[in-house]
């Protein structure tokens, strides 16, 4: 589904991720963990498009949805490039994209969710209207007629109670007032309502009491946990972990993946930290 091959880039002119590789499958999840300053948001911000993160080195290669838009990019043949990976995630009958040569909107519309760790407000816009319009705006990128008025609503209340989230907050500008926990749910209900296809989410456990970890924790694994999907957890620690179990744990260290291992891995380093891990 997704892989990255020795990715580097700067940001103001500031080397970040040196070198980084990394190889995800559908039906996986995998959590990256990694003191502050390795570039662990940076990863996120650079596979989602955001200016000011600039590569300078490597690849990025993303299988997305069956109809990804006129202008979602060209697949590739055996010939047209290499491709790193494993034999499962390099197969034939996949499409594979540069998702680097992509826009924002256009990797949004492949199927790659982003999910930050300080979602920003967005006053005036209502969170209902954000949404139709974002989900619409997909639909037509692949071909697809946009929903109704009332299909949106229901598809809306949906998602919205498996977070819950109560829909009058759906009602209000764009996580204007919401606390940090509202803001992260709002998110997560973003997330059901556009259905990606790859949830890359920063620090989606920053700012939640305990039972707003296990309701966000549940509703990640409700939207994602299914064989064409896959998660990428970007997080400090190991609680966001007992509720989304990740099938691989890297760290991130110096702008590169420096250990992986399994969940047992993230115990190792809340038990140990990162020091003694990535001395080891």
């Amino acid at each position: 589904m997704l892989s990255i091959n020795n990715l580097s880039n700067t940001v103001a002119d500031k080397p970040i991720l040196k070198g980084l590789s990394l190889a995800i499958n559908a039906g996986e999840v995998h959590a990256i963990m990694g003191p502050n300053g390795a570039g662990k948001s940076t990863l996120a911000y650079t596979l989602g498009g955001r200016p000011g993160y600039e590569v300078t080195g490597g690849s990025v290669m993303f299988s997305p949805r069956r109809h990804p838009g006129p202008r979602a990019g060209v697949p590739l043949s055996d010939g047209d490039a290499e491709i790193s990976g494993t034999p499962d995630q390099v197969r034939g009958d996949e499409e594979w994209v540069d998702l680097l040569a992509l826009e924002p909107h256009e990797r949004a519309a492949a199927g790659l969710f982003l999910g930050f760790q300080y979602p920003v407000e967005i006053p005036g816009v209502s969170n209902l209207q954000f949404l139709r319009e974002s989900l619409n705006s997909q639909r037509r990128a692949h071909g697809e007629e946009p929903l109704s008025g009332g299909d949106f609503l229901k598809l809306a209340k949906e998602k919205a109670a498996l977070l819950g989230l109560d829909m009058e907050m759906l009602k209000r500008p764009v996580n204007v007032g919401f606390s940090g926990g509202e803001k992260k749910r709002a998110e997560m209900v973003q997330m059901g309502i556009l259905d990606p296809k790859l949830a890359i989410l920063d620090e989606t456990d920053s700012g939640l009491d305990i039972d707003a970890l296990k309701t966000v924790g549940a509703g990640i694994n409700a939207i994602m946990r299914k064989p064409d999907k896959a998660v990428l957890l970007i997080t400090h620690y190991q609680r966001l972990l007992d509720y989304v179990a990740p099938d691989f744990v890297h760290v991130l260290a110096g702008g590169r993946i420096v250990k992986s291992g399994g969940p047992e891995l993230a115990l190792e380093l809340e038990r140990e930290g990162y020091a003694e891990v990535v001395a080891a």
